[in-house]
């Protein structure tokens, strides 16, 4: 799914979003609409990352990376010791995973810092990466002997959900992973 995104005030964003399907909880609703209002609120203050203040129930943590090579393995560290924090260990390896894919892309094709924000509404867990590079990811078939190129059909399986938004520094691509986790 394409779109714009503007408010007059502030530059218009694209953004890319893909759905994949996925076993939700009954909690499912209150995270799409916890999801809605963070969208909503980028859509209308142009910020990559919105804290709602006034619902306790968000948790959020962001780290700037180095853009080296140890920052892949950084962001599995740090990724595994916030979901350990949070009680969110049913997660881990599938997070880790695509965090690592997204960070390692953004080392691939961006230059300078790399932000990587973890998020947390009522068991819904979403993952950013921001970088400076303006391109948005798209997917497309490696063929059997290319060395890379199957980050994304990952990101397409294993999230619920994932996209990717303009900035005006760059971008942003982030994934969603859900309260329980299909067996």
């Amino acid at each position: 799914m394409r779109g714009m995104t503007g408010t007059g005030l502030l530059p218009a964003m694209d953004y890319e979003t893909r759905s994949a399907p996925y076993a939700y909880d009954a909690g499912a609703e209150r995270r799409a609409a916890a999801s809605e209002r963070w969208q909503e609120a980028r859509r209308r203050l142009g910020e990559i990352v919105v804290t709602l203040a006034e619902d306790p129930g968000v948790r959020t943590a962001s780290w700037r990376l180095p853009p080296n090579g140890r920052s892949a393995a950084t962001a599995r560290r740090l990724t595994r010791a916030r979901l350990t924090a949070w009680g969110m260990e049913d997660r881990l390896d599938v997070a880790e995973l695509l965090v690592s894919e997204l960070v390692t892309n953004a080392l691939e094709h961006a230059r300078g810092p790399i932000r990587l924000t973890l998020s947390a509404i009522e068991g819904l867990l979403r993952c950013e990466v921001e970088d400076s590079e303006t391109a948005l990811p798209r997917l497309h078939d490696a063929d059997d002997d290319e060395e890379g190129g199957r980050g994304l059909r990952l990101l397409d399986v294993l999230a619920c959900c994932w996209g990717g938004i303009r900035t005006p520094d760059g971008k942003v691509v982030w994934f969603e992973l859900p309260a329980a986790l299909a067996a």
